[in-house]
């Protein structure tokens, strides 16, 4: 199936008036329209192993958010906060003509669905360890991560991440933190993805932004999946439970022997749990 790679560029109001945003996607497939989200530092090659499978039900749209991935960061009046980014995947919809999309996010992009959900801006919600379930002291432990990853990508020469690339283990010290199955991991993804984090430019202000985020709100009227790795390192499955208290309607499901990032984990399951939400 042939895919569209493209930028589009459209305007978010601001404070300060309006600002044009440009965000870069991939698309592919058909049937109705699937947005996909991706973490903080991370891009929307994190979707690539279900995209395929997605793509036989659904028009995927996966899309580097601001700041991320191969997408500029916002411009000046724009924050990195949910109060911006929200209107400005709003718009990007619009701009691709697509009406209330099907969203699945993680991690960051967790978040983010759900808050188009209760916005009533999509048709469903599939969130994959969702940000914002945390206790203050959870928080600070996945954000020091953060930080150290960062830091660990920043400083690591790209010969040494292309040669620990290469094999088990390296993959493994590279990504464990987000992935159970690290060595499932394509070399050519994890330098990648080593290197998106490496070159975020929206990182610091979206973590930043991220401080005092607690999700509490309901979505209703909607249907929505909350789905938490078993081992996911970075955010605690225990999280999930407190999901389903503030979302009492959402169905919760446990991905056995998922990390963080479950795409890479375990795709078909992955896959199945988004398509049966959309469904």
């Amino acid at each position: 199936m042939a895919a569209e790679v493209a930028d589009v560029s459209f305007a978010v109001e601001s404070p300060r008036g309006p600002r044009t945003v440009t965000l870069s996607y991939r698309r592919t497939g058909s049937g109705a329209p699937l947005l996909l989200l991706h973490g903080i530092g991370h891009h929307r090659q994190a979707w690539d192993p279900v995209v395929d499978i997605l793509a036989a039900e659904r028009d995927v749209i996966a899309v580097d958010l601001p700041g991320f991935g191969v997408s500029p960061p916002l411009p000046d009046g724009l924050a990195y906060d949910l109060s911006s980014v929200v209107p400005t995947l709003a718009a990007l919809c619009t701009a691709l003509d697509v009406e209330r999309p099907h969203v699945a996010g993680n991690s960051l992009g967790g978040l983010l669905a759900l808050e188009l959900g209760r916005e009533k801006l999509v048709r469903s919600v599939t969130a994959l360890s969702p940000a914002g379930f945390w206790t203050q002291a959870e928080r600070r432990y996945a954000f020091a991560t953060l930080l150290s990853m960062r830091r660990l990508a920043s400083a690591a020469p790209v010969p040494l991440i292309e040669r620990l690339s290469r094999s088990a283990a390296g993959r493994t010290a590279l990504t464990s933190t987000i992935y159970a199955r690290p060595a499932r991991r394509a070399p050519e993804a994890v330098v990648a993805e080593t290197l998106a984090l490496r070159y975020a430019t929206g990182f610091e202000q979206t973590l930043a932004a991220g401080r005092d985020v607690v999700f509490r709100d309901d979505v209703p009227g909607l249907p929505v999946t909350i789905a938490w790795g078993t081992r996911d390192r970075l955010l605690l499955r225990r999280q999930g439970v407190r999901a389903k208290r503030a979302v009492p309607e959402a169905r919760l499901v446990r991905l056995p022997g998922c990390g963080h990032v479950p795409m890479n984990d375990d795709p078909a399951r992955v896959a199945r749990v988004i398509l049966d939400t959309s469904r």
